[in-house]
């Protein structure tokens, strides 16, 4: 009885040891995992830990997981000991079952082994901001801890506070600067903006042109003559029956409106290279740029006009480019020709015939019929011959631009004269910040040639953008050169444009700091909570409008782009809106400008802007007409430019409000004044007689006294003897009262008027 009494307590007690059995075998080799990791971490203080180890230590914080939910469970249960066959004692417990110990030895392990690495490197001292913080727009976590004088967990606590993600964010992470402002500010600190280092002095890789050329190596070469004089003088007619060409009948209008350079053979069989020039008073730059380029200036001057506006400036020109002048008086077979009188209004000009014992040649012609034309062209030939014109045709390339287009087959296209060496296919090209390898050269017919000497006009292709009339051509060695040379004209005008942005900028911001100061100061004594009641009140009305609607509440604002054929008759007109000076009336935008034919990115851009395209000498074809028409854009196609700028006239008008005009309908003089009594209250009567016009009561009325208008409104009443009328007509008596109680007094007047909107018209003058 006693060994299976005996028996059964030992597995009785056997079957309750178990479960702390199984808790010490997988304690144990939990303890025996993180010792492994220790002792392979130990072992490998260089390497960074693997992630098989990880996996480990991660199996062995779950077993201690486990381990102490098993203490809670064994906590219910209490062995039964045997007083002959004690079981193993239960002082292992405390120390099998310690669950808070094991996890704060193994912890530590973990902590070790995630920032070793880190714990590596020695932490150098950072010196602590003094005063504000430098910031920049950009900058990366490490940056910003290092200006501020904290470390990086610094900048990812107060990055807290932001909608950035933490987990996605490094070191090396850039912050932009709302994000640096406000990490700064919750650190409670003060930022300025860092100053922008002073760019290095960039190297001057700019193309000059090349010293003088030895006197040995120049030869001879065909003047270039600028015909410049009034409109319709006779510029055109002239070098039309110098060239036996038709130019003249192609122009709209008859007007020359482009720059023009020809190649005339003279029957002597020299060569003469013309500039004609616009006489319009819109053309005055093209006027200025032709006599730059040229060698003799001859003035057209009809003689039945004399001297007018043009004719002295074209004079001036002359004088400015220091180039002699011979003087064409034109249209000589007609019959109120005086051609003596032009000679002698010249003078007061300083321009001396020499007749009148000055230097300058006077040849009477009659261009039309072509009378005088080779005299003409002989006082042209030995005024050269006399200047002694000569030039290097060797070397690079020296020319200027006469005129540039945008050709839809050719592209970008300019027309030049040659000023030295010789123009051949394959130079390469600079001008202003494009260059050029030429492809094709054409004479001014539009025949192909293979080279070009100096003297000689020519239109080059292979622009890879259109240059400026005006501008400076040199040939340059090589492609890359040339693009050097445009990056640093660019650079240049990127930086001129910048100091004159920084002045404007300034200015702006003055200018606002004024505005608001004066905003304010009705505001100054409310609280900021009564500031922005206020103000939001004033300018809730804005809140919910359309951006349409909004820019008509704007001030008037007429918005164009311009296209044209050509630089030169673009800069024309350019120049031409330059002068606009009603801003307070109605203020001009120019929101593009360019050449070629007009598409659809300007009618889209007009639509933003709620503008007007104006087109001179280019076309827009059926489907930017439809879009046109679909967006409500007006195209607006001219080819004479002062009816272009009538019509923009027109425009400017179009968008002034009406002005308010009193139209007088009829005068009355007060004779007498008496009062009737309606009810409890005195109503003061003028008896008046009309003298011109008629009154109508339905119009509106003043009252003058001395001179001076007291009164404006309407009758209350209009009686002739007793009966009430609406008219009173001139010569007859009449009894009125105004809406107003306002005593009369004998001889004011009474003026019965009617208001009538009037159409303003814009005071700007463009000057023809």
């Amino acid at each position: 009885m006693k060994s299976s009494a005996a028996r059964s307590v030992l597995v009785e007690s056997t079957g309750r040891d178990r479960p702390r059995n199984e808790a010490r075998e997988q304690f144990l080799s939990a303890k025996r995992a993180v010792n492994r990791i220790h002792l392979h971490e130990e072992m490998n203080r260089g390497l960074i830990l693997k992630f098989e180890n990880l996996v480990q230590l991660r199996g062995a914080c779950q077993q201690l997981r486990t381990l102490s939910y098993r203490k809670v469970y064994r906590a219910q249960w209490k062995p039964v000991q045997s007083s002959a066959h004690p079981v193993w004692s239960v002082l292992l417990y405390p120390q099998l079952w310690q669950k808070d110990k094991l996890i704060s030895i193994t912890l530590p392990q973990h902590r070790h082994l995630a920032t070793k690495e880190e714990t590596k490197k020695k932490k150098k001292k950072i010196p602590l901001a003094k005063g504000e913080v430098e910031i920049r727009q950009k900058m990366t976590i490490e940056e910003l801890a290092q200006a501020m004088g904290k470390d990086i967990d610094h900048i990812y606590e107060a990055l807290l506070y932001t909608d950035i993600d933490l987990d996605s964010l490094e070191p090396d992470s850039i912050l932009y600067e709302d994000h640096i402002k406000l990490v700064v500010k919750k650190s409670g600190m003060k930022y300025k903006s860092a100053k922008l280092k002073e760019e290095k002095e960039r190297k001057n890789t700019d193309a000059v042109k090349r010293p003088p050329a030895d006197p040995a190596v120049l030869t001879p070469r065909p003047p270039v003559v600028t015909i410049l004089g009034h409109v319709d003088h006779g510029k055109t007619t002239l070098l039309d029956s110098l060239r036996k060409t038709q130019v003249a009948s192609m122009e709209a209008g008859g007007i020359t409106q482009h720059i023009g350079a020809f190649l005339v053979h003279l029957p002597s069989g020299e060569k003469i290279t013309f500039l004609d020039t616009p006489g319009h008073a819109a053309f005055s730059a093209m006027r200025a740029r032709g006599t730059h380029v040229t060698d003799i200036v001859i003035l057209v001057v009809a003689a039945e006009d004399g001297v007018m506006q043009q004719t002295i400036e074209s004079i001036q020109h002359a004088k400015n480019a220091g180039v002699p002048l011979i003087l064409a008086i034109n249209k000589c077979d007609k019959p109120e020709a005086d051609p003596e009188r032009v000679k002698k209004e010249l003078l007061a000009h300083d321009v001396i015939c020499e007749e009148f014992g000055g230097d300058v040649q006077a040849v009477n012609i009659s261009a039309l019929k072509g009378e005088n034309l080779m005299v003409l062209a002989e006082a042209t030939v030995a005024l050269a011959e006399m200047l002694e014109l000569k030039a290097d045709s060797t070397g690079l390339v020296e020319a200027t631009v006469i005129e540039s287009r945008k050709d839809k087959g050719k592209g970008p296209v300019t027309t030049a004269i040659i000023q030295r060496g010789t123009l051949r296919k394959g130079c390469v090209l600079v001008a202003g910040k494009t260059w050029a390898k030429v492809r094709f050269m054409f004479d001014e017919n539009g025949k192909a040639i293979d080279a070009a000497p100096p003297g000689i006009p020519v239109e080059i292709m292979g622009w890879k953008e259109v240059p400026s009339a005006g501008d400076e051509i040199l040939e340059v060695e090589s492609e890359q050169r040339a693009h050097e040379v445009v990056a640093w004209r660019t650079y240049v005008e990127q930086q001129d444009r910048m100091k004159k942005d920084v002045e404007v900028i300034e200015a702006k911001q003055k200018e606002h700091r004024m505005e608001y100061k004066k905003k304010q100061q009705p505001l100054a004594h409310l609280t900021w909570r009564q500031r922005k009641a206020v103000l939001y009140k004033a300018n809730k009305h804005l809140m919910f409008l359309k951006p349409k609607e909004r820019t008509e509440m704007d001030k008037n604002v007429l918005s164009v782009i311009v296209k044209g054929d050509v630089d030169g008759s673009l800069e024309a007109i350019l120049n031409i809106l330059d002068s606009y000076d009603a801003d307070d009336e109605c203020k001009l935008d120019i929101i593009h400008f360019g050449m070629g034919d007009i598409s659809e990115t300007d009618i889209s851009l007009a639509e933003a802007f709620n503008g007007v395209v104006f087109g001179f000498s280019v076309k827009a074809n059926e489907s930017v007409k439809q879009l046109a028409a679909k967006k409500g854009v007006k195209i607006k196609l001219h080819n004479i430019i002062y009816k272009l700028i009538e019509d923009l006239k027109d425009e400017l008008n179009s968008r002034l409000p009406p002005s308010v005009v009193e139209d007088t309908i009829g005068e009355a003089s007060v004779l007498d004044t008496f009062s009737v009594t309606v009810g409890k209250n005195k109503i003061p009567v003028a008896g008046c007689r009309v003298q011109k016009g008629l009154l109508d009561k339905k119009m509106k009325f003043k009252l003058i006294r001395n001179r001076d208008v007291i009164w404006k409104g309407s009758l209350s009443s209009l009686k002739h003897h007793k009966d009430d009328v609406q008219v009173i007509k001139t010569g007859m008596d009449c009894g009125l009262s105004l809406d107003k109680n306002l005593e009369f007094n004998i001889g004011d007047e009474i003026i019965c008027y009617e208001e009538k909107e009037v159409q303003q018209t814009t005071s700007w003058d463009p000057g023809f």
